[in-house]
């Protein structure tokens, strides 16, 4: 048996909320099930084999042994209990001269379930000290029960269901180690993936400080002093405003050379406009042309939304339909809007295998996701399908849109004529 079964309980190790209250229900059911079928089968066979176990001394202490180990095991009591009741019984019916041979499946399960939840030590203890309290009452009332060796044939079987119970708990304990292991395997890829992000940020607010801070600066000093100078000195003020142009044009380029570090080598620079769900068709058009099946499903009145809204609602869709193409090729995809007073719900959903469809782990991809969910107010969430498939929920606030505001120069403007006829 490993070594670290000594100090590690199996349901110790499997860090699910739902573990304990299930094997606690198996604990309860089972032997509420078993051992009383188990109890009348062995009345049948000893009815049709051996009639001289059916004695009503031998009933009763029989039938006591089984109700005290059943409830033992159904309230989750010492386990030692029911190992101390069934032997007491079997010597109890050595004593009275009747043959234990009914007692004999109680004390095997009574075993192998102790051997089940203890260590190795304690087991072979219990299983030593069963067999020898059976030894002493055989010695001890052999001649009045004149049963011979057959009080004894059941230290055999005790010794298989401990060796039963200790293989048993010792693949227990191999599985929930694996468990154990491939959880913090897991929490240790997504905190490399998050340090990873974070210094990345942490390296490019480092490097547009010190690329445009300046400028910027400048720009602020001789916007500053242009509105001293503009009515004394016009020329001081151009010369101001050249250099306020310089300053931007220094500045816009040191943020597209920043910007164009987190490009690949090779990347041509973007020229089509900003993603939007007004796209989503030309999306869903560009994955179904890799084989990849989507279809929308649109719930609610469809209405503007907020432009950072859009953009998040569109990008989310993109890296999900992604995700599902890389991982889960040949699936099908499900699109769903959903249009609510100030939010929009949305949902991405592939029928791949199970553990397909998306990233196995959180990694840069579903983080990032996350985060342009929470920086618009939103939140979003993705996890595995319960019958296969993978699936992105997201909600986001789109409040209603205003209508654009009147620019300034022309409401201060006088009414416009009517328009001249057109020849």
């Amino acid at each position: 048996m490993p070594a670290y079964s000594r100090l590690v309980d199996p349901l110790d190790c499997l860090d699910l909320e739902e573990t304990r209250p299930a094997v606690a229900r198996r604990r309860g059911i089972v032997p509420v099930a078993v051992l009383p079928a188990l109890f009348a089968a062995v009345l049948v066979f000893a009815a049709m084999h051996d009639r001289a176990a059916l004695s009503p001394a031998g009933i009763a202490i029989a039938a006591a042994a089984y109700a005290g180990t059943t409830a033992v095991l159904a309230k989750r009591w010492p386990l030692w209990l029911a190992v101390a009741a069934t032997t007491a019984a079997a010597v109890t019916t050595v004593a009275t001269g009747t043959p234990d041979f009914l007692l004999f499946p109680a004390l095997v399960v009574a075993a192998a379930a102790f051997s089940t939840h203890s260590e190795r030590t304690p087991a072979i203890a219990a299983a030593t000290a069963v067999s020898g309290v059976l030894l002493a009452g055989h010695l001890a009332f052999s001649l009045h029960g004149g049963s011979g060796w057959s009080d004894l044939a059941v230290v055999p079987w005790i010794a298989a269901a401990v060796a039963f119970g200790q293989a048993a708990r010792a693949q227990k304990v191999h599985q929930a180690m694996l468990v154990e292991r491939a959880r913090r395997a897991e929490e240790g890829r997504e905190h490399e993936a998050r340090r990873r992000v974070q210094q990345e940020r942490l390296r490019i607010a480092r490097e547009l400080h010190d690329a445009v801070g300046h400028h910027v600066a400048l720009i602020s000093v001789q916007a500053g002093a242009m509105g001293y100078i503009l009515d004394s000195d016009p020329a001081k003020a151009r010369e101001s405003l050249v250099h306020i142009q310089q300053a931007s044009e220094a500045a816009l380029e040191e943020l597209r050379l920043t910007v164009g570090l987190l490009r690949q080598p090779g990347d041509a620079e973007p020229v089509e406009p900003a993603g939007g769900l007004a796209r989503l068709d030309e999306l869903i058009g560009s994955f179904a042309a890799t084989g990849l099946r989507v279809t929308c499903e649109v719930a609610g009145q469809a209405r503007p939304l907020p432009e950072a809204t859009d953009l998040t609602a569109y990008r989310v869709i993109q890296e999900s339909l992604t995700n599902t193409a890389k991982h889960a090729a040949g699936a099908a995809a499900t699109i769903r809007l959903a249009f609510r007073p100030g939010l929009l719900a949305l949902a991405v959903e592939d029928d791949g295998p199970p553990g397909a469809g998306s990233e196995p782990v959180a990694g840069h991809g579903i983080i990032g996701m996350r985060e342009r969910a929470a920086a618009v107010g939103g939140w979003l969430t993705a996890r595995p399908r319960a019958d296969g498939g993978f699936q992105v929920l997201a909600e986001l606030p789109a409040p209603a849109v205003p209508a654009p505001a009147v620019p300034l120069a022309l409401a201060d403007s006088p009414a416009p004529a009517a328009p001249a006829t057109a020849p």
